[in-house]
């Protein structure tokens, strides 16, 4: 009878193997459940991702001639890339040396010069799209993405090649406005902006990018929300928003949900011009004619791939951009402080310079905390990269 039993038992009971693969399985279902369940609550709790708007703003974006079916576009038809088994092979297999070996040196500035209040107009490189720009006694902050890794968590994110910054957020004096070319975060940074609103006096952004400044805490009456060509006067200086060719997005599913430009500052004297983010296109002649001749454009320089190639220019598009807004002295950015592509962390600067040289284009090209005077003084031309 106990043998019988045993047969059946044998019969019924599921070899090892199996056991052990059904135990394995449920595990890594229990895994990616947890895993959901986290990302899910990441996704909808964490305030890094922004705000949401509202139907009254939906019908202003409506308004703007450049939102269309819930989302907003570009001038000419631009593909954002994607996915494809080039590029997996080329992310795989690149030999690009995508970061210094040794830290970059940065120039430190002192807090009680840049407090202080001057005539000469002023441009500070904090590197990527960063800058302070001091005009007429004001002091402005150009994407100021002041934290160490461009992303809404900072373990899986780029971390910064340089280990300090030319001065620290809380060193900064008084900062008339921030002016924002996009929502992405390296041009975007949560942190960086809680740690500096309540010393700052107006937010200048495009159109949607507000929401966010919103859901931080910032008072609407500091936002300035502007669509493409329009202009704003504050404490002498004559902002506009113009437009550039890019996409926009802080989660999973709001790509193209507020605006991206390009801007210009004009004072008495200077007129300058910051790219922002963006591919190549006719935009950049339209901007010359209507706002040209510039002393400066900070031309977007790095990040750039052919799989994305009409978000983001190729260096030698960043020089014959500069042509045509009129620009008398290029200042290539977005390179030089993280890794957000697959080309030698170099190589911007390096086929920019080959590219101005070749086109008669006076290129700068400071260290990071090197300010460019504009005071008749000769501009940076040291090329720093070569230490590293």
């Amino acid at each position: 009878m106990q043998e019988a039993g045993a047969k059946q038992f044998a019969k019924t009971k599921k070899p090892l193997g199996k056991r052990v693969i059904k135990g394995i399985g449920w595990s890594v279902l229990a895994l990616l459940g947890i895993v959901l369940i986290v990302g899910t609550l990441f996704l909808n709790l964490s305030p890094q991702f922004g705000g949401t708007a509202t139907a009254e703003q939906i019908v202003r974006y409506e308004e703007s001639g450049h939102y269309q079916e819930g989302i907003f576009v570009n001038q000419e038809p631009t593909s954002v890339g994607g996915p494809s088994w080039d590029l997996i092979n080329e992310m795989l297999f690149t030999e690009a040396v995508q970061a210094p070996e040794k830290a970059p040196e940065v120039i430190s500035l002192d807090p009680a010069l840049v407090a202080q209040p001057d005539s000469i107009t002023r441009l500070t490189w904090f590197g990527h799209s960063a800058f302070l720009l001091e005009i007429e006694g004001k002091h402005i902050l150009l994407d100021p993405m002041l934290g160490d890794t461009p992303s809404p968590a900072p373990l899986p994110g780029p971390k910064r090649f340089s280990r300090e910054l030319p001065i620290e957020i809380e060193e900064l004096p008084y900062i008339d406005a921030v002016v924002i070319s996009h929502d992405h975060y390296d041009h975007l940074d949560y942190e960086s902006i809680l740690q500096m609103k309540d010393k700052v006096g107006a937010f200048f952004t495009p159109l949607g990018v507000g929401i966010h400044l919103e859901a931080w805490g910032i008072e609407t009456d500091k936002i300035h929300e502007l669509n493409w060509w329009e202009s704003y006067e504050y404490k002498g200086l004559t902002l506009v928003s113009t437009p550039s060719r890019h996409f926009s997005g802080r989660g999973l599913l709001d790509r193209f949900k507020t605006f991206w430009s390009s801007w210009v500052i004009k004072g008495e004297k200077e007129n300058i011009f910051f790219s922002g983010d963006g591919g190549y296109g006719t935009h950049f002649k339209e901007i010359g004619e209507k706002y040209g001749p510039f002393d400066i454009a900070m031309m977007e320089c790095g990040q750039y791939n052919t799989h994305w190639k009409e978000i983001h220019m190729m260096p030698e598009e960043t020089v014959q951009a500069t042509l045509d807004v009129k620009g008398k002295l290029l200042l290539p950015i977005h390179w030089g402080a993280f890794t957000l592509s697959l080309h030698d962390w170099r190589e911007p600067v390096i086929r920019a310079s080959k590219k101005a040289k070749e086109l008669n284009v006076p290129m700068t090209t400071p260290k990071i905390g090197e300010t460019i005077t504009f005071d008749g003084r000769d501009y940076p031309v040291t090329r720093w990269w070569e230490e590293y």
